[in-house]
């Protein structure tokens, strides 16, 4: 089975990828919390290792990627996934969670992305899913940390996508909307009616919602789709 690896696994999109992937693929993921991927690897057994490194730092990250060549480990299908927020209003952001969201959504991306499509492009094989946000498309007040990494990855994508695929390497973003998540738990019901009333669909995603664009991404059925963002919002924003 072709080998896929999962950033920020232990969040509610993230275990769901596994749970939906688990018998299609050789799954490996990472987290910056052992404790949350020692309880991923007790409900989803079959996973094949679990890695730890955080985002925000790079030489966890080359530690990391150091590990994987120790162990002659080879991708076939990347998912980044992991995703922080340090939300404040823009006059009022420091360079500290400016510097930490871009380095931890941002510039992770590509040292990952870097490093593993060099073992796809030998393959002549690859899948790059980048996981970013709605808000990326329309803004958001209080998240321009947020959106300028979320959307720079998609602009990463579309570059990329262009000069990997002569060698079969497809490269997309799913951008998800509102989402039920840890992130999305501490909204009252009247906040989530504001939300609801705003999307056609009339309800929240689930976790599912993403993790089925994900399969699809992953799978031969997509290999014509490449440099795209498919909008996973349940119409919030029809882009």
């Amino acid at each position: 089975m072709k080998k896929i690896l999962i950033t920020g696994a232990t969040g509610g999109i993230g275990k769901e990828i596994c749970r939906l992937l688990k018998n299609d693929y050789d799954i490996y993921v990472m987290g910056r919390n052992q404790e949350k991927l020692d309880k991923l690897k007790e409900e989803l057994p079959s996973l094949e290792d679990t890695f730890i490194a955080d985002l925000n730092n790079r030489s966890s990250i080359e530690s990391f990627l150091d590990t994987i060549n120790k162990n002659n480990l080879e991708f076939d299908i990347l998912v980044n996934n992991a995703g922080v927020t340090q939300d404040s209003l823009f006059i009022r952001m420091d360079y500290e969670k400016w510097s930490k969201v871009i380095q931890t959504n941002l510039n992770s991306n590509f040292l990952l992305t870097n490093f593993f499509s060099k073992q796809m492009i030998k393959k002549k094989w690859g899948r790059i899913i980048n996981i970013t946000s709605v808000v990326c498309h329309t803004g958001n007040a209080g998240q321009s940390n947020y959106t300028a990494s979320k959307s720079g990855i998609i602009g990463m994508s579309k570059s990329i996508a262009a000069e990997l695929a002569k060698r079969n390497i497809t490269v997309n973003c799913i951008s998800p909307g509102f989402i039920e998540t840890e992130m999305t738990s501490d909204l009252s019901e009247e906040q989530k009616k504001l939300i609801m009333d705003k999307i056609p669909l009339n309800r929240i995603g689930q976790p599912k919602d993403v993790a089925n664009c994900v399969k699809f991404l992953a799978s031969d059925m997509s290999e014509y789709i490449t440099g795209q963002t498919i909008h996973v919002n349940g119409g919030l924003a029809m882009l």
